[in-house]
């Protein structure tokens, strides 16, 4: 697999991503954006653009804090991540669309044929991808917070979205599934919510660890089987781009 370091910009902001794919496949193939967790990219990123990357796709981990911005601690990845999440989340649409923009200026990236996946904080950064109208035929949110924002409905949700979450999960409460729900139906958005049992927040990262008490914790069978739903649904979506 051949890795690379891209250095791009969003509001003077300098950002560094990662990209993975398989230089012994031929020509430009569908590419798949990753959003970080709170802490940034991280080896579970990473990890996740070389599986995307054996399985034919080209995948770029955004950077959606910036290079100077790297969380050393849990207070400050929350502070961080909570200055992006609250309010119209207008710098984390333009934040995620920038990366989205740079992705398909790869020239192993079809332009026509692009998606995304993100991992808590990063699962609300992709569903606020969607949510900006971006033209990209869908995203995937991996236990990310659900609850609408507060920004315009006014553009058309062009992508399908598929959230994959714990049934567990303390930190989603079940008002914010709802109103994710709601919001899918009235915007007219072909959308799915699979709920994994026995499963809590952050299930799709081994450094959870194993204790669900917490709210967190890996579970590694519902990880497989939301990694497997994510490839399928990206199957059919390129598959109806033509691609």
């Amino acid at each position: 697999m051949k890795t690379e370091v891209v250095r791009y910009a969003h509001e003077s902001q300098d950002l560094e991503g990662y990209v993975a794919y398989d230089e012994q496949q031929s020509g430009p193939r569908p590419a798949i954006l990753i959003a970080h967790e709170w802490f940034g990219i991280s080896d579970h990123e990473r990890e996740s653009a070389l599986r995307l990357a054996q399985a034919g796709y080209l995948a770029f981990a955004a950077d959606l804090y910036g290079i100077r911005n790297r969380p050393q601690t849990t207070e400050e990845a929350a502070r961080m991540a909570t200055e992006y999440r609250s309010g119209d989340r207008q710098l984390l649409r333009g934040r995620v669309n920038a990366a989205l923009g740079e992705m398909k200026k790869h020239p192993q990236a079809r332009k026509a044929a692009t998606g995304a996946i993100g991992f808590c904080f990063g699962g609300t950064a992709v569903l606020e991808l969607a949510r900006s109208g971006a033209s990209t035929q869908g995203v995937v949110s991996f236990h990310g917070g659900l609850a609408p924002s507060t920004a315009s409905r006014t553009p058309k949700i062009q992508a399908a979205v598929l959230a994959l979450h714990g049934a567990d999960d303390p930190f989603v409460p079940p008002p914010d599934m709802m109103a994710f729900q709601e919001e899918m139906r009235s915007r007219g958005v072909d959308w799915q919510l699979v709920l994994y049992g026995g499963t809590v927040h952050s299930f799709t990262n081994p450094k959870a660890g194993h204790d669900a008490s917490q709210g967190f914790a890996y579970e590694p069978r519902s990880a497989e089987r939301a990694w497997e739903a994510a490839l399928a649904f990206f199957a059919e979506r390129f598959s109806v781009a033509g691609s």
